[in-house]
């Protein structure tokens, strides 16, 4: 469903750094063993745990009626807790199972935002769900606390039924949930916000939109059994690639070839940036920086930097088999004056587009820059999980390459110690 096609050797300069040592693949998957084995993350287990679903279900089951009439899903959350939830809507959203319900995200603090976000939004149709691990990150619980304020939701039994919240077991939110009678449902500890997309954190909402989280997960479960069995080897290759030339190209593009991709972008540049930026053991400053792209639009804005301007860069593809895609089409229409556009006429959209990526990847494997490509034959729940398991696999190949801890973001609590001091 998924086809993994790599081309860092197009450049001879590159070909010996394409084709690691069985030695150096071992190393890498060894220390990834370890880590799943000594549950450093607990997203490795997520896959095949079926806490979320049970949880998923049990609340449907119990809030069937209320439910009924629920057209507006609010997620109050920011990053891991609102990323990967938009990437999979975003992915999936063509689906028929896809409900009619309107996913609306608070996540920013931009009185504007939050204004245009709410506009109209009435409580009895609305379902608010508060994802936080800890519920202390201001951004959350500000508007947290803006949404009970403004709609009441603490004043009886009946809006607090419009509540609930995701967070950690013995979490400060988890604890106001128990004491204000709140429906509440937990995560483990061990799992960062950035890897809990597979986790009740994206499973709840998923479900309750229509998706079928069971192969969500299954997808997810399938490829990482065949990574530990040693039968996706290329995900190896790729991290040990990009960590040894991390000094060479430092950039990472992700160019995705369908605007479904635009939020998946997103949670790749929050899960990369975060999980890599570190101090290794030695105290040295590493990482790697994302960047996410959207063909065919991006390639009039940054093709022409990729091609000509330094050559610091690695570009993953990402694009969609299009054979099923035959509609619509461009009309055979000639126009005078634009004859020089003709050559497209009666093309499908979808094979226009297939052909400029194509067009775009051999172009820039032409100026022997390093790129791979993902092909997916069909969007739907399994291929979802399979991609997301596999970036997150991919992270946690090149941290431990790194030698650094890919789970924690001091970086980003430095910055909300100084906010707490501003004030």
């Amino acid at each position: 469903m998924l086809t993994f096609n790599q081309y860092f050797d197009k450049n001879s300069e590159l070909r010996h750094l394409a084709h690691p040592t069985k030695k150096a693949l071992d190393n890498v998957f060894d220390i990834i063993s370890s880590e799943r084995k000594n549950k450093k993350s607990g997203y490795y287990e997520l896959p095949f745990e079926e806490k979320a679903l049970k949880d998923s279900q049990n609340y449907i089951q119990k809030n069937q009626a209320l439910l009924n009439n629920i057209k507006n899903l609010v997620i109050i959350g920011i990053g891991g807790s609102s990323l990967g939830l938009k990437a999979i809507d975003g992915i999936l959203y063509h689906l028929p199972s896809r409900k009619d319900i309107a996913l609306i995200f608070l996540e920013h603090t931009d009185p504007i935002e939050i204004q245009k976000s709410l506009f109209g939004l009435e409580v009895k149709d609305s379902l608010f769900v508060i994802i936080s691990k800890s519920g202390t990150t201001i951004e959350t619980s500000s508007l947290m606390k803006y949404v009970i304020k403004r709609y009441n939701l603490l004043n009886s039994a009946q809006s607090k039924a419009h509540l609930i919240f995701i967070t950690d077991e013995d979490s400060p939110l988890y604890f106001l949930a128990k004491e204000y009678k709140i429906t509440v449902l937990t995560i483990a500890k061990n799992i960062g916000g950035r890897f809990s997309i597979l986790s009740t954190v994206g499973i709840f909402p998923l479900t309750l939109l229509g998706y079928d989280t069971k192969e969500f997960l299954k997808g997810a479960a399938e490829f990482e059994k065949r990574f530990f069995e040693r039968k996706e080897e290329h995900l190896l290759k790729k991290a040990i690639f990009l960590a040894k030339n991390r000094d060479r190209f430092p950039i990472n593009i992700l160019f995705s070839y369908s605007s479904a991709f635009r939020d998946f972008n997103s949670w790749y540049v929050q899960l990369w940036g975060e999980s890599l930026g570190k101090l290794d053991i030695y105290g040295k400053k590493v990482g790697l920086t994302p960047i996410g792209l959207i063909g065919s639009i991006d390639q009039h804005s940054f093709l022409q930097l990729i091609t000509q301007g330094l050559m610091d860069k690695t570009i993953t593809f990402i694009s969609l088999n299009r054979a099923k895609y035959t509609e619509p089409k461009i009309p055979d229409l000639k126009l005078k004056y634009l004859e020089s556009t003709d050559f497209v006429n009666g093309t499908s959209f979808a094979k226009l587009l297939n052909l400029q990526q194509i067009a775009t990847m051999e172009t820039i494997q032409n100026e022997g820059i390093p790129t791979d490509h993902i092909e997916i034959d069909e969007l739907c729940e399994t291929s979802a999980g399979r991609l997301i398991i596999y970036f997150e696999l991919l992270t946690s190949c090149v941290g431990g390459i790194f030698n650094i801890n890919s789970y924690d973001q001091p970086g980003v609590e430095f910055g909300k110690i100084r906010l707490r001091e501003m004030f």
